[in-house]
């Protein structure tokens, strides 16, 4: 983005029209531009959207609505503008230090993490729906419109997304207010709160997706999985663990169809192939592993 675009959208801001701005890009994040704008000893985060992020199934309206529940139920930052006509965002700067992955193995960080999920999970419902099932079949679609051929791992992948989709239908999750981009990038820890950002995902869904994406995405041990089930369902089951391990599944045959779509659409300079290989090696892997039969049998348990 040319520096003439960036200041346009920036005095499109409501009271940024005029006054002393200081702004400097914001690192990390592999699908938008980010910066932090300084006003009147005040600092906010302006989120510039990558081009056609609505083919990843990003919805920015539906975004800001969650945004906004997050930062009234006290765990995502305030949001101050919403820009329709350029789909971009400010919200305002919170202060805390990223949760490097090895952290989230330990009790606090977990622990805080997770009511700040489960408070964001407890907010009213958003208009957007978040299926994972559905979602890989949509990006498989998308992708191949665009010239862009399905690697040899999707039909593998997708036969068993068929079956943990049934198994997980036997007695459904009610669906909830989720976030389902739960990497480390997205928590900042102040103190003993954990704030969590970017809600452009976010959608209802099975939470048991946010459990596995949380868990598979910070590379969480069995003795972590076990701590993260406590803290977000108290007594731990059979049926929870199974939800969790079939969820980390899911999780990244999201993100590695994620990585096939974005070779059609994103003009950022990441080896978005190799990022897809990466996710869908870790899938079979896991999958190849793991009991399947009696993962299905125990996820349909009642709850």
């Amino acid at each position: 983005m040319s520096d003439d675009a960036l200041w346009a959208i920036i005095r499109s801001v409501p009271g940024w029209e005029r006054g002393d701005l200081d702004v400097e890009p914001l690192e990390g994040g592999i699908t938008n531009r980010n910066y932090v704008v300084a006003r009147d000893g005040e600092r906010f985060v302006l989120r510039v959207p990558g081009r056609d992020t609505e083919l990843l199934g990003i919805d920015r309206a539906n975004e800001a609505r969650a945004a906004t529940l997050a930062a009234e139920a006290g765990v995502g930052p305030e949001v101050v503008a919403v820009l329709p006509d350029s789909g971009c965002f400010v919200a305002r700067f919170v202060e805390g230090a990223h949760v490097p992955m090895a952290d989230l193995r330990h009790d606090g960080v977990l622990g805080s993490v997770v009511r700040s999920l489960r408070a964001f999970h407890a907010c009213a419902p958003i208009p957007s729906s978040f299926n994972v099932f559905r979602i890989v079949e949509g990006y498989g679609e998308t992708a191949e419109a665009r010239g862009i051929a399905l690697p040899d791992a999707y039909e593998v992948a997708h036969t068993l997304a068929a079956r943990v989709e049934a198994g997980l239908a036997v007695n459904p999750a009610p669906l909830t207010t989720c976030h389902n981009d739960l990497l480390n990038a997205n928590f900042l820890r102040e103190g003993e709160h954990t704030w969590i950002v970017d809600y452009e995902y976010a959608g209802m869904g099975d939470p048991f997706f946010d459990l596995g994406n949380l868990a598979v995405n910070n590379d969480l041990d069995d003795e972590a999985d076990e701590l993260l089930l406590r803290h977000a369902a108290g007594e731990v089951r059979d049926r929870h663990r199974a939800r969790l391990a079939l969820m980390r599944l899911m999780s990244d045959f999201r993100e590695a169809m994620w990585g096939v779509v974005q070779q059609a659409i994103s003009t950022l300079d990441e080896d978005f192939e190799a990022y897809a290989a990466r996710h869908f090696g870790r899938l079979l892997a896991n999958a190849a592993a793991a009991p399947l039969d009696d993962l299905l049998t125990a996820a349909g348990e009642p709850a």
